[in-house]
């Protein structure tokens, strides 16, 4: 079988960035990037926290699965050279902070990773995995504490069913969304979002002030403020704000 690996990649931002858009979190970048750049729907569907209150953020390495067809793939070859196991390959490449983001074909019956791969990707600072399909080992490998978002659990291996691991760090489609290797995975309880890398100054400008703006009008409708005047802020909610703002620097 054709090893398909593109060894590639991308200028990663620096660790403020990411940290400061994990912070920002999922649901605000979602509706920011189609304020900023038009993009309608950001979310990967399908894959789900396994760790509730984990938020994750860092580039993406990509990993597509395809069907098995028996006169292109077999799979005895994996297991006489594990080497051959392309999956390996996609944590291979990565380096710590990086995400390792999955079209698995949204399939419920193969585990993509399971506990000593999902170990390995953590003992080397993997960020986290975002996974249209499933795990095994589930217990062992949500223990090492990684960030994992998927479909579910099974205890089948990678191929024990209909699927294939066919290339390493190509585009793939996850949770009907375009990834390209490189482009930023920002993923909470919400969810999942994909910001292209082109577009992270420009949405950390405008989801930060977002971000902001936000903080002010939880406080003041927990104290019991009008929704009208504060969500959005209106011309007078404004003004309160930015003086708000010019007393608490450090806000």
């Amino acid at each position: 079988m054709e090893m398909l690996i593109n060894r590639e990649f991308p200028k990663r931002p620096e660790k403020n960035k990411l940290d400061e858009l994990k912070s920002i979190g999922s649901a605000t970048i979602s509706a920011e990037l189609k304020h900023l750049a038009g993009i309608e729907d950001s979310f990967m569907l399908g894959p789900k926290t396994c760790n509730p209150g984990q938020s994750i953020a860092g580039p993406a390495i990509t990993l597509q699965f395809m069907p098995i067809r028996e006169d292109y793939y077999k799979d005895e070859a994996e297991y006489q050279n594990v080497e051959e196991q392309l999956h390996r390959h996609a944590l291979y490449l990565a380096e710590a902070g990086d995400i390792i983001v999955v079209d698995a074909r949204g399939d419920l019956q193969s585990g993509v990773f399971g506990e000593m791969m999902v170990s390995y990707f953590q003992g080397k600072g993997g960020e986290g995995m975002i996974i249209d399909g499933c795990i095994r080992d589930s217990r062992k490998a949500l223990e090492t504490g990684l960030g994992i978002w998927s479909r579910g659990f099974t205890p089948n291996y990678h191929i024990q069913t209909g699927i294939f691991p066919f290339s390493v760090n190509h585009p793939i489609a996850c949770g009907g969304r375009l990834v390209f290797p490189g482009d930023i995975i920002v993923a909470d309880d919400d969810g999942s979002v994909v910001i292209p890398l082109k577009l992270v100054d420009g949405l950390l400008e405008k989801a930060g002030s977002h971000k902001e703006w936000e903080r002010f009008t939880k406080m003041k409708l927990l104290e019991g403020g009008d929704l009208r005047k504060y969500y959005p802020l209106n011309e007078e909610a404004q003004i309160e704000y930015e003086l708000w703002l010019k007393n608490n620097p450090d806000q």
